[in-house]
């Protein structure tokens, strides 16, 4: 006998996605951030571009937005944008993960610009000055965990005060976007950094990708989404996050397979290429399945966001498992195989490895993504 109990439908894809496919224009896309990073970017220029004041290379940054249009891509037309979705956006994430690029892209160009897409509050000016890239925005993990401040309605504006930890490129950032207690409850607002925030910068286990801590006290800031649609706002950037750091751990594990091919080529033992070892062959043919898996998870969640964001839960959750793991579990090969030079912390993998490490750190590892699978699914 049926349960007369109704259940909630999970929130998967109602049909293939019809962007799944890269055509024409996104492969021409890609090579072009290809060619671009592998001209003025890559893993020295990443290591040395960390140390500067902003952690990034602005010079870069510029090139990205002025050439690839990075921070308006994924923008609708009619909010000044360029009118194209996360699957063209996925493929700037998944080259920038593959040469280890530290630009804002993620933080700002993926996070920043669409929470302010996401505004129930009039943020116009902000909007487009993150869109034009004239302001590097960034957010935080918008959770009452890490954002501890509160929210005061005075007669011209509101005032926050509190605490915030692990923001991504927060130091650097002309912009911050925070949640914060008031009396109606939970709201995100939008705080301009400038003589208004105190920064202090995290240890973090990737030093390409720098995080900081601010306090604040009574400083103005921009209501962005009020607390009816709070909720709704930050799962949706929840997702966002999740879904653009799984495009970079494809990228991650994509460079990784390449170093490690050209190395075994070149590494002889007992007279020949140590590749020709059966052995190394299998381990190296893992990888390349583990590279498959993510592209094809990521790219999937993706079209299937592009087309219906609300039924991409799941695809998201899915992509974020695969791809933390791949990139953890290529990482490991990849020093490995090198052999005795893999275990250098010089070695170009390392940096990999912390960034992959990295990224676990900020979107949770694959058992977090696993328990947001099995409570979609109702398991």
């Amino acid at each position: 006998m049926k349960s007369s109990t109704s259940q909630v439908e999970p929130p998967r894809p109602l049909s293939e996605p019809a962007a799944l496919n890269p055509g024409p224009e996104q492969l021409e896309l890609r090579d072009a951030i290809r060619a671009l990073l592998g001209k003025h970017g890559g893993v020295e220029q990443a290591r040395s571009a960390s140390h500067t004041a902003e952690g990034y290379s602005a010079d870069l940054w510029q090139q990205l937005i002025e050439n690839m249009s990075v921070t308006s891509l994924a923008a609708p037309e009619d909010r000044g944008g360029l009118g194209y979705g996360m699957v063209e956006l996925g493929i700037i994430l998944e080259e920038c993960g593959r040469s280890l690029a530290c630009e804002p892209v993620f933080s700002s160009a993926v996070l920043g610009a669409q929470a302010l897409l996401a505004a129930t509050y009039p943020v116009d000016e902000l909007l487009v000055n993150v869109l034009e890239g004239s302001s590097v925005a960034s957010v935080s993990p918008l959770t009452a965990a890490t954002d501890r401040l509160s929210g005061v309605e005075s007669e011209s504006s509101w005032l926050l005060s509190g605490e915030v930890s692990a923001v991504v490129g927060g130091a650097a950032a002309d912009l911050v976007i925070v949640s914060a207690d008031t009396a109606a409850g939970r709201q995100i607002f939008a705080i301009k950094t400038a003589g208004q925030v105190h920064w202090r910068e995290r240890e973090v286990v990737d030093p390409t990708r720098r995080q900081a801590d601010l306090t604040v006290a009574e400083v103005p800031a921009v209501p962005v989404v009020g607390a009816d649609d709070y909720a709704r706002v930050c799962t949706r950037i929840h997702d966002l996050r999740t879904l653009a750091i799984a495009f970079e751990n494809t990228g991650i594990v994509d460079a990784l397979l390449e170093m490690t091919v050209e190395y075994v080529k070149t590494r002889h033992q007992f007279g020949r290429p140590i590749g020709s070892f059966q052995a190394v062959k299998h381990r190296l043919a893992d990888v390349l399945v583990l590279l498959e898996r993510a592209r094809a998870a990521s790219r999937y969640a993706a079209a299937v966001y592009d087309e219906a964001p609300g039924t991409a839960r799941l695809a998201i959750a899915v992509a974020g498992a695969v791809c933390t793991d791949a990139a953890i579990d290529a990482a490991a090969e990849a020093v490995q195989l090198h052999g005795g030079v893999g275990f250098t912390w010089e070695h170009p993998a390392h940096s990999y490895f912390r960034r992959a490490l990295g990224n676990e750190a900020v979107q949770g590892d694959s058992r977090t993504h696993r328990a947001r699978i099995a409570e979609l699914i109702g398991i």
